[in-house]
This record gives C-alpha cells, sequence and structure tokens, in this order.
C-alpha cells in the first residue's frame, strides 16, 4: 500500500449505501426522503478533497454520522410540514419485492430492494416511532435496532453519551405506552421494541385473511368479530384522493366504513400480500393500486388499521401485482 494511502477502497465507500438506506428509512418512514439523505450524504464526502477522504480512518462511520445528521434536520422540519398535512400522515408502505412484481423497472438497483423487512419498518413499528421526538428516533433506532453505541450516537445527536443513553429510554417507554392499550406481546426488532408487533405472523395473516373474505362478501357481522371493539383505523390520503381524515374508531364503525366503501367502489380487487413485512392487503382499480393496508392484530382480531391512499406514497406499489399468494376479484373489495 501506497504511504499516506487510505486503508479502504472506492468499492468500500460505495458498499456502506445498503446499511445507510436502511438506517434511513427507519429514521424517516420514506424511502424517497431517505434517498436523498444518503445522496447528500455521498455528495458531502465525494466535496471532501482526496487527501480530507484518506484522512478518514472508516468511511463508513463518517457517512453514518452525517447521513443520522441529515436525517435529525428532516425529521425536525417534516414536524412543521406533516401539521400542514391534509389528514393523517403515515409512513410510506414497502413491499416485500421478492413478492411484488410490480414496481419501477429502470435497469438500476432500486433503493426498495435495499430495504430489510423485518419488524422494525412495519407500519405498527414506524408509527410508534413518529411520537418520538427527532433526537429520541435517532438515538433508539440507531442503538436498538442498529447496535451503535452511544459515544457514536453523541457524535451524531450532538448530545452527551449518557443524555443519548436517555433518550433511548424514553423512546422505549414510548414504544411500551404505544403498544400496552392493545395487549399486545412482546417480541419485536433488537429487543428493544417488544410488542411493536401484535402476534405471529401466521395468526395476524389468518387474521387479514378473514377480513378480507368478510369484506368481499359484505358481512358486517362477521368483520364486526374480526374487528376489536377498541379498533382504530387510520387512513392517508394527503389531501390527493378522498379518504376519511380522522382516525375511525371502535370495531363496529371500522366495519360499517368497510362495507360502505365497498358499495361504492365496484371492480376492486383485493390482494393479500406482504406490507412492510406484515400480512396486508392491496386494493386496486384496473390494474393501479389504489390502497395498500397494514394491520396490527391481537388475539385473533385485528386492532390497528392503517390505509395509505396517498398516490405519492404507492410508487412502488403499481403497475403489477403479487406474483405469488392469494387473491380474488370481487364486484367490491
Amino acid at each position: 500500500m501506497a504511504r499516506g494511502a487510505p486503508a479502504w477502497s472506492a468499492a468500500d465507500v460505495d458498499g456502506e449505501r445498503l446499511q445507510l438506506i436502511n438506517i434511513a428509512y427507519r429514521l424517516l418512514g420514506s424511502l424517497a426522503e431517505a434517498e436523498d439523505a444518503v445522496q447528500e450524504a455521498y455528495a458531502r464526502w465525494y466535496a471532501r478533497s482526496r487527501s480530507e477522504r484518506a484522512a478518514v480512518v472508516s468511511p463508513g462511520a463518517w457517512l453514518t454520522t452525517v447521513t443520522g445528521r441529515i436525517c435529525l434536520d428532516v425529521l425536525g422540519s417534516a414536524r412543521a410540514r406533516r401539521e400542514r398535512y391534509v389528514g393523517a400522515w403515515l409512513p410510506e408502505p414497502l413491499p416485500d419485492r421478492r413478492e411484488w412484481a410490480g414496481g419501477r423497472s429502470t435497469g438500476v438497483i432500486d433503493p426498495a430492494d435495499q430495504i430489510t423487512l423485518d419488524e422494525s419498518v412495519t407500519m405498527a413499528f414506524l408509527v410508534v416511532l413518529e411520537s418520538m421526538t427527532p433526537a429520541e428516533r435517532v438515538a433508539f433506532v440507531l442503538h436498538d435496532v442498529f447496535r451503535y453505541s452511544f459515544p457514536e450516537i453523541a457524535r451524531i445527536v450532538g448530545r452527551t453519551p449518557g443524555a443519548c443513553r436517555e433518550l433511548a429510554s424514553s423512546a422505549r417507554r414510548r414504544v411500551r405506552a404505544e403498544r400496552a392499550p392493545a395487549g399486545a406481546a412482546a417480541g419485536a426488532a433488537a429487543g428493544a421494541a417488544a410488542g411493536a408487533a401484535a402476534g405471529s405472523p401466521a395468526g395476524q395473516a389468518e387474521v387479514v385473511r378473514q377480513v378480507k373474505e368478510a369484506w368481499e362478501a359484505k358481512d358486517i357481522t362477521a368483520l364486526v368479530g374480526l374487528l376489536d371493539p377498541g379498533a382504530v383505523m387510520t387512513a392517508d390520503g394527503g389531501g390527493l384522493v378522498g379518504t376519511v381524515l380522522r382516525p375511525v374508531e371502535g370495531g363496529t364503525r371500522i366495519a360499517q366504513y368497510m362495507i360502505a366503501i365497498a358499495d361504492k367502489a365496484p371492480g376492486l380487487r383485493l390482494l393479500e400480500c406482504s406490507v412492510a413485512g406484515a400480512p396486508g392487503l392491496v386494493a386496486q382499480h384496473a390494474g393501479v393500486t389504489a390502497t395498500v393496508a397494514a394491520f396490527d392484530a391481537s388475539g385473533g382480531r385485528a386492532t390497528r388499521i392503517w390505509v395509505v391512499r396517498n398516490p405519492e406514497k404507492l410508487r412502488l406499489w403499481t403497475p403489477g401485482e403479487p406474483s405469488a399468494g392469494p387473491s380474488f376479484t370481487s364486484a367490491g373489495p
């Protein structure tokens, strides 16, 4: 190795992109914003002189620090933007690209293909993250999901390691408080997200399947029985498509709403598929995905339903359909 040459290669630097995309998506809940944050981090890296880059011992640590700081800034400004958002704001749901045949086909690697689908990208988990302050979210995700040390996190958030430990602890309390009403079982990403995913995947898939069948049959009695009495449905249309602007609360009210939608939307095709790593439903009309629904379940009933209808958040879901798995065509969803 030449004197003064770095101990890493350009391939090593580019190889950090996968980890950075995964971190940024969990921090921001938006793939587009995650892509922008990572691109900005690389732009700053290559804006440095060759000698400045060569002096960096670990490009991965440098890029993670810069990406984390960018995400922290984005989270701060996002709070103001989301206050102006029409209706509820939900994270962007990700399809399982091994299952889903649709999405973009550009001949290049799609960032969505690089996201590891686990408990830390489910809608249930990402929605809890939205309740945290930007600093709590960064400390919690980096430490509890990605296992970064508190001294490393301190360099990102500009606080002491002890303060970062407190931020992560506060975030864990938020997770426990959010999940407690649903009575969720423990077990989620990196131990700290205990309770972020309710029930086993097989059990949740069965609930989703039964909801689909009852919805298809417009069987309101069956739907009410499949929804927890305290269930909540939240919809995100972004002001671009029609949907409820406030959460619908109560199993009976949600079932009535679902039946009303089925009556008003003939020709929809409902598909069972993975939504952000968990069982969910996709509604298509004329081959275009109109709705992606994520579920949380406990005790054999759906406790939360998150409905994403904002077309800007469904760009990865159209065109195409799952390459495998059950589906049906009916006069209504």
